[in-house]
């Protein structure tokens, strides 16, 4: 195999990444908002107490529906207590697996599609690489950058959260085991889907916006799994976690399997 190749497309498409505005602005703009913004809202927590407590009321009646590990947790918190960790240590799990993800679609998006528009996709077709080296460098350039802006924002927001939250809690509250083992399992498992999904579409595809819309399906599971946990039909915890990873890295392994064995650089060119 030749790394090197490899090694030098994932470089270049990172660079066309990092001076692409449009791929650019919507990473700082989705990072500052989940990994800043969210967090810090929850210091008006004080300021809205009669909303807060029809809040509470309404997260009472869903803890009742949770394990009894779940229900543990939240014992002997206070209102705003009980919001904080209620909305930044469990509503906001399944809501951070959409950074990563949506950064591995929008660079595997710009992948092949992004070539096509450029222009520059037969002289990436002729480089001394086979289909296979070919696949892997465009699975690596996204994967690497979601895994990457994952665990870089993971670190930002469990500062911001203990931050923002300190006059309320008065300790270090965050993270949780649920939440590393997510980061660490997981989140490399989501990143390994939206790219391998999106190189088999945007190879595909005629432009990065047709690329975009078919693979942004695989963005409905998440959001899925977060309206499952506001209804209480499901918590996440180490368990729920560690059997989501799997599940993940299955249907991960599925579509690099597919990818592999259908991808052909004359396909691309054609697509």
């Amino acid at each position: 195999m030749n790394r090197r190749a490899i090694f030098a497309i994932v470089r270049k498409d990172l660079k066309v990444a990092s001076q692409n505005k449009g791929v650019l602005v919507p990473f700082i703009v989705l990072a500052v908002v989940f990994y800043v913004l969210v967090p810090w809202l929850t210091r008006l927590v004080p300021l809205f107490e009669d909303a807060a407590g029809d809040m509470l009321s309404g997260v009472d009646k869903l803890l009742t529906r949770m394990p009894a590990g779940f229900q543990q947790e939240f014992s002997g918190l206070n209102l705003p207590q009980t919001l904080i960790v209620y909305l930044l240590k469990y509503q906001m799990a399944p809501m951070f697996l959409l950074v990563p993800l949506l950064v591995a679609l929008t660079i595997a998006a710009d992948s092949f599609a992004g070539e096509k528009e450029r222009k520059t996709m037969e002289a990436l077709l002729y480089t001394p690489t086979t289909d296979r080296e070919l696949f892997i460098a465009k699975l690596l350039s996204g994967w690497v950058t979601a895994i990457a802006v994952a665990w870089m924002g993971f670190v930002v927001y469990s500062v911001m959260a203990n931050a923002a939250a300190w006059p309320h809690m008065g300790r270090i509250f965050f993270p949780n085991a649920m939440w590393v083992v997510m980061i660490l399992w997981v989140v490399p498992a989501i990143a390994g889907l939206g790219v391998g999904a999106m190189v088999l579409a945007s190879s595909r595809a005629q432009g990065f916006q047709d690329a975009n819309q078919l693979g942004g399906v695989v963005v409905l599971p998440i959001v899925v799994l977060f309206y499952m946990q506001v209804a209480g039909a499901m918590a996440f915890n180490v368990v729920v976690v560690l059997l989501l990873g799997l599940g993940i890295w299955l249907l991960t392994g599925l579509f690099i399997w597919l990818g592999s064995r259908t991808f052909r650089r004359n396909r691309a060119l054609a697509g």
